[in-house]
């Protein structure tokens, strides 16, 4: 038991995704009283990515998990960020501060590291948690959603979330009015590997047609992420080509960028993927089915904001659910709160895509972002 309001409305919930909204919907859930089992596809429940941005809009959600201390040990906490041209020479360094007073400004983790402080969350609220399955159907009935799962076992719950991410199978079964996310026209390079030398805080690289940054991850640990234009191939690139392409792409680049560039390896993760995006149209529940994160508000990484924009729908759902009455006025006081911060965040980043593909002045880019991380700075 927390200090945490009590949930009166639902006694058991079923989390469908064990990624970062899955796990913060079951952690804040278990901690108000409800008795919830959380389900991941992947018999290992492993996670693969780079890094990941902790801007000061996350950091507020995750404050509400009580877990800001671990991400300040496990990654790196900074106060704000430096602007360079693409070639290295520096422009200007930005203060970021803190959006609530005690909260650290902005930051960066390990997702991998991140996923193993949830994971350690979950299961000291006494989540139970079951591997290598999901769900094959979702029936509501009598004041409950009855569940098969891909195991050929069922079970019956007052609650089921689906947090299984853009290609959700909960949403797929339950939400024919939805579809699945639009590809944007870009796509993004990734490689994690040991900090260059003079960096101490996130890097921009502004003036090229590629945008590119750096985010700092731990004591020694970076990622470096790239946004180009999509170009759709027959093959999958091998580790080799991936860090061959990727060094060509930077060609152009100096400062820490150049760096990164020089001295990165196939024995570094590498990664590539196309971007796609889409808020998904409303009603987000059917019954006692809801969908929260990628599965209904999937963005890209313009905004630094798809992690945060996931704890903070599952913070919404909890809360919403422990003033309510019944289930069903919860979910729907959930999604009237997050549909038009979400719909802002994703159909921003999209356009702050489009700008760049289209070859719009930095200027005019910074503005968009700077807008919407001002917006985001308000309360969810």
């Amino acid at each position: 038991m927390t200090d945490k309001p009590q949930i009166t409305s639902t006694g058991s919930a079923l989390v469908v995704g064990g990624g970062i909204g899955g796990m913060a919907a079951a952690i804040d859930l278990a901690e108000r009283g409800v008795s919830v089992e959380l389900i991941d596809i992947d018999p290992e429940w492993r996670v693969y990515g780079a890094g990941i941005t902790i801007t000061g809009a996350t950091l507020r959600a995750y404050q509400r998990l009580a877990m800001v201390e671990d991400i300040a040990r496990d990654g790196a906490i900074v106060s704000g960020s430096s602007m360079f041209l693409f070639n290295g020479t520096h422009l200007r360094d930005l203060d970021e501060p803190p959006i609530e007073e005690g909260l650290p400004a902005t930051g960066g983790i390990m997702r991998p590291v991140l996923h193993k402080l949830m994971q350690k969350r979950v299961a000291a609220a006494g989540v139970a948690v079951r591997l290598g399955i999901t769900v094959d159907a979702l029936a509501n009935r009598d004041g409950g959603v009855d569940v098969s799962f891909s195991d050929s076992t069922s079970g019956r719950y007052d609650l089921v979330i689906g947090a299984d991410s853009v290609s959700s199978r909960v949403r797929e079964l339950a939400f024919p009015h939805m579809g699945e996310a639009l590809r944007t026209g870009q796509g993004c390079w990734r490689v994690s590997m040991a900090k260059p030398p003079l960096l101490e805080k996130g890097e921009m690289f502004f003036g090229h047609k590629y945008m590119v940054g750096i985010t700092r991850c731990g004591e020694d640990r970076i990622y470096l992420w790239m946004l180009t234009p999509h170009e759709e191939r027959e093959t999958h690139l091998a580790d080799e080509e991936l860090v061959g392409e990727m060094k060509a792409r930077l060609a152009d680049f100096g400062g820490s960028a150049g760096w990164v560039r020089d001295s990165m390896t196939s024995d570094d993760w590498v990664n590539y993927r196309p971007l796609a995006a889409k808020i998904q149209p409303r009603p987000w529940s059917d019954g006692r089915i809801v969908l929260l994160g990628d599965a209904v508000h999937a963005t890209t990484p313009h905004l630094a904001s798809g992690a945060g924009m996931a704890v903070e729908s599952a913070l919404v759902l909890s809360e919403e659910l422990t003033r309510a009455a019944t289930v069903e006025a919860g979910l729907a006081a959930y999604e009237e709160r997050r549909f038009e911060r979400c719909r802002d965040i994703v159909e921003t980043s999209v356009a702050i895509g489009a700008a760049q593909l289209a070859g719009s002045p930095p200027d005019q880019i910074g503005g968009m972002m700077g807008g919407a991380l001002h917006r985001l700075a308000g309360p969810f």
